[in-house]
């Protein structure tokens, strides 16, 4: 797939001097940081040594302080708490973090996870009802709620009281509960918006700690829920998400809890996790459990303490992972398929595809797998419940959220925000849907936007890659939105002659610059095996890439991790 190359703008060179000499550090390294908004000693400070008492104080956020009297009201009464969560990472995660604090305080707490076939996302009758009959009076929901305009009534006509902790995008109208935390509320000030669900869960424990002087070290005894969250979520990872995310992934890596550990042992990862080790290990795994069979099993592998009980629970998981795997592959061909023969989607600026056959549970993941072939707004609908529903995904920089609310009129519900968002219709609204998706696409889309981006942090030559300056690089982690592992770009690139396909349709190569053989790099080229003939022909070329680390029996060497070719003309 053909890729622009964006070099990003240049930084303020006085800044950049100024930044290099007082952190003592590369200028090129100091240009990222500046372009990162990274420009005074202090900013650099809190970025390579985040702090947990830079956290904001919790109270800032809306409703926060009804939200924990009406909570602090249910323990003293010891009234019946409902943990209520979605069935993704996040809110499972998020249910697990609450449920496992709150026990400590009060006996008389439960959870309830929503069945993803039977109930579909977010608060669901179902749950009010089961609510209802155990006398719970207190409903706590997590990672959902905001748009739960008349769940949240209903509980309410019940005698039952909603707290609501969500992050997403509020619609017109908020829910009659008696506290909704959401820094994304139109009238909240807190100043950090892109907390996870989780992380707005956290924020009100924070707050109960502080009301009831319990010690907050005992809070952070959970930031590894939280920071699989963030990672898992793809919210961006700067700000407090970078400073939860930089402890939670210490406490994964140093004293994992039984249940991470037990999924990190089945999958059979044995490393030092990263937040790209969380994406695509941690977080996929405990999805699965929501997608083929229950997402309670999540939970329960994450609040248990016996090592035993959470094996079995990780062998089960993992197991529906296996079967996620399969069927994600079986149904992305599938979607493939039907675009490869219909020129007509092929030329469409949008791809929406509906098949009732296809498995609720991965649509999100297959919708994600076709964007990788058709880099274009895509959204994946199955049947349930005797409608359409599905997951919407997009590409960068085009607003879903607001091309799904141009078309409201014709869906019976959506939710989301601006990158990723899931749908529900009736059937006979499919085609009308897709073709007025399709037109607000074409309307506000651009063709460059439809050619996938590759942002560059700095041009630099080969020269410039010392063991120092790869040690400092380390320390931009964790990484993740808004705080990406940098990229760079180096022309006049040859390889020295050993460039071979390694495993299916990687490339193994070893680099010079400017006939420069004494300085080579090893490097890697993930599913580039298609270019081995032209970087043959020892024809100078131009690479972007990734610096990492390389081990291979016990000897630790720089590798580039090559993301795109440009061949010189």
């Amino acid at each position: 797939m053909q890729k622009r190359w964006k070099l990003k703008s240049k930084a303020d060179e006085d800044i950049v001097k100024s930044l290099s000499q007082t952190c003592n550090i590369n200028p090129i390294i100091a240009k990222i940081l500046v372009q990162r908004g990274i420009d005074t000693f202090e900013k650099a400070k809190s970025f390579f040594r985040p702090s947990l008492d830079e956290l904001y104080n919790p109270l800032l956020m809306k409703d926060i302080d009804i939200a924990v009297e009406r909570l602090d009201k249910a323990i003293e009464k010891n009234e019946k708490i409902l943990i209520y969560g979605d069935y993704d990472v996040d809110g499972t995660t998020s249910v697990a973090l609450v449920y496992s604090f709150l026990k400590n305080y009060s006996e008389n707490i439960d959870f309830y996870i929503p069945d993803r076939n039977s109930e579909g996302y977010g608060v669901s009758l179902k749950g009010i009802d089961f609510a209802k009959e155990n006398k719970f009076s207190l409903i706590i929901s997590l990672d959902c709620g905001i748009k739960a305009i008349e769940q949240i009534k209903y509980a309410k006509d019940s005698g039952i009281d909603f707290i609501v902790c969500d992050h997403h995008i509020q619609g017109n109208e908020l829910p009659a509960a008696v506290a909704i935390l959401d820094p994304k509320r139109k009238d909240c000030a807190y100043p950090f918006k892109e907390l996870s669900g989780c992380g707005v869960g956290f924020k009100m424990l924070f707050a109960y700690c502080l009301k009831k002087n319990i010690p907050i070290s005992n809070l952070y005894d959970y930031l590894d829920l939280v920071a699989i969250s963030v990672c898992s979520d793809i919210v961006p990872i700067t700000g407090e998400n970078r400073i939860l995310t930089y402890y939670g992934l210490q406490a994964i890596n140093n004293c994992p809890r039984p249940g991470i550990k037990s999924l990190l042992d089945v999958s059979g990862f044995r490393k030092k996790a990263s937040v790209n080790d969380v994406v695509f290990v941690i977080g996929p795994r405990i999805n699965a459990a929501g997608r083929i069979n229950t997402g309670r099993n999540a939970v329960e592998l994450l609040i248990s303490d016996d090592s035993e009980r959470a094996l079995e629970f990780a062998k089960e998981i993992n197991y529906d992972n296996t079967t996620r795997r399969d069927l994600d592959k079986q149904i992305t061909e599938e979607a493939l398929q039907i675009i490869e023969n219909s020129e007509e989607l092929q030329k469409r600026k949008s791809t929406v595809l509906f098949n009732p056959s296809w498995h609720k549970g991965v649509i999100g993941i297959v919708a994600s797998r076709v964007i990788e072939t058709y880099y274009k707004p895509t959204i994946i609908l199955t049947e349930s419940e005797g409608l359409a529903t599905g997951s919407a995904r997009s590409i960068k920089d085009f607003d879903l959220y607001e091309a799904l609310s141009a078309c409201s009129d014709l869906l019976e519900r959506f939710g989301g925000h601006k990158y990723a968002a899931g749908i529900t219709m009736k059937k006979e609204n499919i085609e009308l849907f897709a073709e007025k998706f399709e037109k607000f696409v074409c309307k506000t889309i651009t063709d460059e936007l439809l050619i996938p981006e590759i942002e560059i942090d700095s041009e630099i030559n080969f020269n410039d890659i010392t063991l120092n300056f790869f040690k400092v690089i380390k320390q931009f982690a964790p990484f993740g939105p808004g705080n990406m592992k940098p990229l760079f770009k180096t022309g006049n690139v040859l390889d020295k002659g050993f460039a071979r396909v390694v495993g299916e349709n990687h490339l193994k190569l070893s680099l010079y610059q400017n006939n420069n053989k004494n300085k080579v790099f090893e490097a890697i080229a993930f599913n580039k095996a298609d270019v081995l003939d032209k970087i043959q022909q020892n024809t100078s070329f131009s690479i972007c890439y990734s610096i990492e680390e390389n081990e291979w029996n016990g000897e630790t060497k720089i590798q580039l991790n090559i993301k795109d070719f440009l061949w010189n003309i």
